[in-house]
């Protein structure tokens, strides 16, 4: 059994790499056994130094994923050698811990080395810029905006708050700063004298004073300015602005039509979500003589779900920014960064957001929601328009959500049903109610006579571990009622 708080998560991690192929994390780095090059592990103990939560190297397995293990003995020496390495060859110095471990019944050492809170660990033979960090799997130097939102970082300077322009005059921020969607969007009336603007900006931290002259602020930048593009060279906003791509199939391989939203996010939300309500193809339904347009998807979960991924992506992940794609049979939203809790608890677990500053105000502007109830509200969304459940997909470097398009019921495959029931037994639960047979039907339109079709699936959702009985002692099924798994 595990006996040091990290051992536990090592072991996880090192499982996701190996499974179902092998494949390299930015959390874990698999070697077979310890190379004599002391500055390239050096640059690895400085990778996971600087990256968020540390990492783990783990020796005694094979390039391509088999274990061969550690020899036995053998361990100390290189777990003493690379304590040297962490105390010696990096700045700041290092503490890293060990454990030998029995994964599969193979001997392995599990080293961890832990974030460090002074931030660039650089390569104690280099200058600050020759720190590392890990991405894609890989471990990598940094660039040098890298190395400078290190330094913020470790300051205390969120990424917000960082410069995303050199000082430039005020009329320049006003050129720069879309000054009548700021007003709008706080409701406010539009001051007439340049000096009550710049102390209105100054007050929502989206320009600082520097002597007579300004700083546009990332946060001021983000949210309203006239176009990201090439405006703000020092932080590379540019590469952070909505793309939104339409594809002729259900593949990539066809690009209908592309689209880059350059406006600050809140100043160009509406522009956003209306053009991608505008690309999605509609079902006309008849009804008491009456033929209405019906969008296949419900406007409130495009929006709920494009303003998370403007609000929660990660900005340190750079030369990439948020995308919708529509394809004929789904829309799939992403942003960078891996999400900070896991998708299995999106529904109720309350919002942690990387970007403090830029949530504060979409939730003054009613953009987002304040209680971190956006997801619930998909849901419920979804389940009106009888459409499949979502799908929240963590990747390597991403957050992933995809939006199906209504399919029958019979049509669906096994592993969907389980995700809807599951998805519903929790929106019931945070609703202050419970799922049953009967909710269960009501949500997938099944007839009452076909309630055996309603029990299958909820048998293999508790199968699945994603659910169990709300009163385990009760011996009725009929009138079973269900919860989370977590609840």
């Amino acid at each position: 059994m595990p006996t040091k708080p990290w051992e536990e998560t090592a072991k996880a991690t090192l499982d996701a790499s190996l499974s179902p192929l092998p494949h390299e994390k930015n959390e874990l780095d698999w070697k077979s056994a310890l190379s004599e090059n002391t500055e390239k592990l050096a640059h690895h103990i400085s990778a996971f130094a600087n990256s968020p939560g540390g990492g783990f190297l783990v020796f005694g397995v094979g390039d391509d994923g088999s274990l061969v293990g550690v020899k036995e003995g053998n361990y100390l020496e290189m777990a003493k050698r690379l304590g040297n390495i962490a105390r010696q060859s990096v700045v700041p110095a290092i503490r890293i811990d060990y454990s030998i471990l029995s994964y599969k019944d193979v001997e392995l050492l599990f080293v961890y080395i832990p974030e460090s809170i002074e931030k660039p660990v650089h390569y104690c033979r280099g200058t600050i810029y020759d720190s590392y960090i890990r991405s894609a799997g890989q471990t990598r130097k940094m660039t040098r905006t890298e190395v400078a939102r290190a330094i913020a970082t470790s300051a205390g300077v969120s990424f917000e708050q960082e410069a995303a322009s050199e000082e430039i005059s005020a009329e320049q921020v006003i050129k720069y700063i879309d000054i009548q969607s700021f007003f709008d969007l706080l409701n406010k009336p539009f001051p007439t004298d340049t000096n009550a603007i710049i102390e209105e900006l100054i007050s929502e931290n989206f320009i600082k004073r520097v002597n007579s002259l300004f700083i546009i602020t990332n946060l001021g930048a983000l949210l309203c300015a006239k176009k990201l593009y090439r405006l703000f060279p020092l932080s590379g906003l540019d590469r952070k602005a909505v793309r939104v791509i339409n594809y002729e199939k259900a593949d990539r391989l066809r690009t209908l039509k592309e689209r880059e939203f350059t406006k600050g996010y809140a100043a160009g939300f509406e522009t956003i979500i209306q053009y991608i309500n505008d690309q999605i193809p509609s079902n006309e339904i008849i009804g008491q003589a009456l033929r209405q347009e019906v969008k296949l998807y419900p406007e409130l979960a495009i929006r709920e779900l494009v303003a998370n991924a403007l609000i929660h992506q990660d900005f340190q992940e750079i030369g990439t920014g948020p995308m919708v794609e529509i394809f004929p049979d789904r829309v799939e939203i992403t942003n960078p960064g891996r999400p900070l809790v896991n998708t299995m608890r999106f529904i109720d677990t309350p919002p942690q957001s990387r970007n403090e500053m830029i949530a504060a105000f979409m939730r003054r502007i009613n953009i987002c929601e304040e209680r971190g109830s956006g997801i619930d509200k998909v849901i419920a969304a979804v389940e009106l328009a009888q459409l499949p459940p979502p799908e929240f997909i963590e990747t390597e470097n991403h957050t992933k959500v995809v939006l199906y398009a209504p399919r029958p019921f019979g049509k669906m495959e096994k592993e969907e049903k389980v995700r809807a029931c599951y998805q519903h037994c929790c929106l019931k639960y945070v609703s202050g109610s419970k799922m049953s047979n009967q909710s269960i039907r009501e949500r997938f339109n099944i007839g009452e006579k076909n309630y055996p079709v309603a029990s299958k699936i909820i048998r293999d959702t508790l199968d699945a571990n994603l659910i169990k009985l709300a009163s385990p002692g009760s011996k009725s099924r009929k009138h079973a009622t269900y919860i989370p798994f977590w609840a």
